[in-house]
């Protein structure tokens, strides 16, 4: 593949055929698109933008920083990028929203008591507001079976804690530092009726229930860019970031090979996998997705044009 699409030209499709239609509706959709790394500032600059333009979160995943063959990284890394009690305020918001209580003009990023706030407005009692509240929560996040069952707990849990702020102090700090790998031990979170760790085996489930989450929070949904152009490296550089040995690497090539292949349940999702010329190599002698031959299947053309490129195709080359 040696046709190169413009990288305005191609994120103008990736807003027309995915942004503003197909993601926000719940599909998901993973993008290879192999830069150099010039172009790369450019390309983060464009997606975060336009994320924030359309309510998206946006979250940027490096191999460089973090070991990008561990799902439980992904996930540690994607939460600690992820405003959690924000989601959990936006939440509260939507839910008083469709009971008919008036929260236009309430701010889910200030720092009081989103409880009190909407009390507050309706002008009737905290105490009448949590009442009618609370099994709403109940029905649309501890019994939403789009969440694993820990997590729907820690979501129910941060929900009801923002009726804390009050007092000056916020209960919930153990199950943020849960959720993005601070502390992993289970036992921090057992007060909280949470008995399962986000480990090797567990994490997937925990990365596809936060991007139910994000949408259910009332995000348009979630874009992440991944770069994984570190895996290519035959070589340790010797630069003090991560290196990954040939096993390390397929088990990267592997996990995204996973993403692709359960890509429903990625409700929400825009995943683009930036890399570099290296990662197209389709032998099995360097690093390319050639020694993992179940992604090479999934994201090579089999048909292509000698001239134009395919701007909504797997794997593009931007420039």
């Amino acid at each position: 593949m040696t046709n190169r699409i413009p990288l305005r030209d191609w994120l103008r499709h990736m807003d027309d055929e995915y942004l503003s239609a197909f993601i926000r509706e719940g599909g998901a959709s993973i993008k290879f698109a192999v830069t150099t790394d010039e172009l790369k500032p450019a390309l983060h600059e464009a997606v975060a933008g336009r994320c924030q333009e359309l309510d998206y979160v946006f979250a940027t995943l490096d191999a460089a920083d973090m070991r990008a063959h561990m799902p439980q990284d992904i996930f540690f890394w994607l939460a600690r990028q992820i405003d959690w009690r924000l989601l959990a305020r936006r939440l509260i918001l939507r839910l008083a929203g469709d009971r008919d209580y008036e929260v236009e003009g309430i701010d889910p990023g200030a720092s009081g008591n989103v409880f009190a706030a909407v009390a507050d407005h309706n002008a009737i009692d905290l105490q009448f507001f949590l009442q009618g509240i609370r099994p709403e929560i109940q029905k649309r996040v501890f019994k939403n079976r789009g969440m694993a069952k820990d997590f729907r707990v820690a979501m129910s849990q941060l929900c009801l804690m923002e009726n804390t702020r009050d007092r000056g102090e916020y209960d919930g700090q153990p199950v943020l530092d849960w959720l993005t790998g601070a502390n992993t031990r289970v036992s921090s979170v057992r007060p909280f009726s949470i008995y399962t760790g986000i480990n090797r085996n567990t994490a997937r489930y925990f990365i596809e229930s936060a991007l139910h989450w994000v949408r259910l929070a009332g995000y348009a949904g979630t874009v992440i860019l991944l770069d994984n152009s570190r895996v290519t490296l035959a070589r340790n550089p010797g630069d003090g970031k991560r290196y990954y040995t040939r096993a390390m690497t397929m088990d990267h090539y592997e996990l995204l090979r996973e993403f692709i292949d359960h890509i429903d349940r990625l409700s929400g999702t825009l995943l683009v996998v930036r890399t570099n010329s290296e990662f197209l190599d389709d032998t099995t002698k360097y690093r390319g997705y050639g020694i993992y031959e179940a992604l090479l299947t999934r994201v090579m053309d089999d048909v292509r044009d000698r001239n134009l490129v395919n701007p909504v195709a797997s794997l593009v080359r931007l420039s």
